[in-house]
């Protein structure tokens, strides 16, 4: 997560010592010194003891620490313990169970679990910004996990869970839990997260038919004619970006979690956009991004229903 690297069998200080842990994560958070959360006073704060600061404001004195704001707001777990989750959690390509953070880390199950709906809260994108643009192509796609406890079992899909991702080839991907693939669920997200100048590529699903048109150009491939891929004026016209994203979401939801409700699915695909779209850079790049998103977000125990 530094330029200090685990060797010789040592692990990096902050993933051992709360101090290091602190001073670390406030390196990340205030790289240009403590800033108050509650006013936003850049004005050198009051040092009082061990990471704890109070607001120079005189209108403000506020006492704060670096967790005051974040996802490690209230919580009694050592930040060492914090930085070693998220950093299991980020460097694991198809995810890595609570039981299995409960198990290395040596808290309670009860602790792991919510550890990491904290760290996935982090991974969570904030204000949205169409993905694509001029030049770019972004594919859209559907996939079923698990089961919709709200329907009745039957042959098919229509009992599962739904998630739509959208893939912009060589850049980030974006996925949510929809009711269905009918086009009122799948047009407005489509509509809104994907720039109008990128060429849009699906299946033949037709509720990306109208919504199509509104792309710089749109092409499908049938999949029921066993048409995957093929070759227009230099082109490759598919949906394989999209299905590889999918191949790697499954194996971990099937594989590492086996379960998930659909009250928590959100931060589930949030975990596996955040690895998917922050594949270029490190184990440890890719940690430090994720504690950055800590900040502004909250999440009680209480509150992880929602």
């Amino acid at each position: 997560m530094t330029k200090r690297k685990v060797a010789d069998g040592k692990m990096a200080a902050h993933f051992e010592n709360e101090e290091a842990a602190r001073l670390f994560l406030e390196g990340i958070r205030w790289p240009n010194g403590p800033i108050c959360p509650k006013c936003g006073s850049v004005k050198k704060p009051y040092a009082l003891h061990k990471g704890k600061y109070r607001c120079s404001d005189k209108d403000c004195r506020a006492d704060f620490t670096v967790r005051v704001g974040t996802v490690f707001e209230s919580s009694h777990i050592p930040l060492h313990k914090w930085l070693m989750a998220a950093y299991l959690l980020c460097s694991s390509k198809k995810g890595i169970s609570s039981h299995q953070i409960h198990r290395t880390m040596g808290v309670t199950y009860k602790t792991a679990w919510f550890m990491t709906h904290r760290i996935r809260e982090a991974m969570r994108e904030g204000a949205l910004l169409p993905i694509g643009g001029p030049g770019t192509t972004v594919e859209a796609d559907e996939t079923f996990i698990g089961r919709n406890p709200l329907r009745k079992k039957a042959r098919g899909t229509g009992h599962k869970l739904c998630v739509l991702s959208l893939v912009e080839r060589g850049g980030r991907v974006r996925s949510f839990h929809v009711e269905d693939t009918k086009a009122v669920s799948i047009v407005p997200i489509v509509n809104e997260n994907i720039s109008h100048e990128s060429c849009l590529m699906t299946d033949e699903n037709p509720s990306y038919g109208r919504v199509g048109q509104r792309f710089k150009s749109h092409e499908t491939v049938v999949h029921k004619n066993e048409e995957y891929a093929r070759y227009e004026k230099g082109r490759v016209i598919s949906t394989n970006t999209v299905e590889g994203f999918f191949s790697i979401f499954k194996r971990g939801m099937t594989g590492i979690y086996q379960h998930c409700s659909a009250d928590h699915l959100h931060r589930y695909v949030a975990e596996f956009d955040f690895r998917y779209s922050e594949r270029h850079v490190t184990d440890a790049e890719r940690t430090i991004q994720a504690l950055r998103g800590s900040v502004g977000k909250r999440l009680k125990y209480r509150t992880t229903d929602s």
